[in-house]
């Protein structure tokens, strides 16, 4: 384990205890979330060194990491996969009609087969090995695991994208300069990731599925979010609700809180929280957040 002494957003070392919270998913250890006094970033510390994380990865329904279609999550999951796909393509496609797309922590390759199927050229970046093999298989490209970004060329990409990722990341600092260098100068780095602050995050609390801990490392509002793609040169230009996501995360956090798939309820949570995030702050379970260089 290792133990971070301050923060990754505003390099603040006023950092406070908050409530801990269990891996529900998967081992039922605990883990500790700590937030910056400063800047309000929320992430867990102490956590498991890069070098260890990976056995928290290893469980057959790990949906991200298999095409699997068992059970009612799995499902779901890849039913709203295949409807985000084509959202996914739009929404980029409105700033970069065609062009060369990394998408760093990619899974199975969903995003890079789509964009490949529309002559885009594609590249993926995928830390776990069968994930990896997967979308190896499925979309005939080159999918390497993190250390081959220290290898690509500068100014390579008109489009870099992390769905979902950048809260696993354990160094911030290494993989935003990363991006930094890797994007053309009209390029667009597009990510999205989980809001603590939104109204199921709220409601469920400690139960809510998207702490996910230890494989999210840091959890992110609004505010650090965009304090974080300004830090390293980056414009935020537009955020976007996945509003699918308020509903799967309610679905899991009703399994972690009661034991049971509670489908109605976590529909009706979910439908809340994006009313509520449409009427007052934004707050969406989950953003997208595109961004371009300064």
């Amino acid at each position: 384990m290792e133990t971070l002494t301050k923060c990754a957003i505003c390099g603040s070392e006023a950092l406070k205890t908050q409530q801990k919270i269990n891996d529900y998913f998967l081992t039922n250890e605990s883990f500790q979330l700590v937030q910056c006094e400063t800047c309000g970033f929320l992430f867990i510390n102490p956590r498991p060194e890069k070098n260890e994380i990976g056995r928290y990865y290893q469980a057959e329904n790990y949906i991200s990491h298999t095409d699997t279609n068992k059970g009612i999550v799995s499902k779901l999951y890849q039913k709203v996969k295949t409807i985000n796909l084509v959202k996914k393509y739009k929404l980029i496609t409105s700033y970069v009609k065609k062009g060369n797309i990394l998408d760093i922590g990619c899974g199975v390759g969903d995003v890079l087969k789509f964009f490949s199927d529309k002559n885009w050229g594609v590249y993926g970046i995928e830390p776990d090995d069968s994930a990896r093999q997967i979308a190896k298989e499925k979309t005939k490209a080159e999918i390497n695991d993190e250390s081959a970004l220290l290898s690509i060329p500068d100014e390579s990409f008109d489009v870099i994208t992390m769905w979902h990722v950048l809260e696993h990341v354990h160094n911030i600092d290494e993989r935003m300069n990363t991006i930094r260098h890797l994007i053309r100068p009209n390029g667009y780095f597009i990510f999205s990731v989980p809001m603590h602050e939104s109204w199921d995050a709220e409601h469920y609390g400690n139960f809510w599925a998207a702490y996910d801990v230890p494989r999210h490392l840091s959890h992110f509002s609004q505010k650090t979010a965009t304090m974080l793609v300004n830090r390293y040169g980056f414009d935020l230009i537009q955020t976007i609700p996945m509003k699918f996501d308020a509903y799967y995360i309610s679905l899991l956090s009703e399994k972690y809180k009661t034991g049971k798939n509670g489908l109605i309820k976590a529909f009706i949570n979910g439908l809340r929280s994006n009313f509520k995030a449409k009427s007052k702050n934004g707050n969406y379970s989950s953003l997208i957040f595109v961004c371009r260089p300064k």
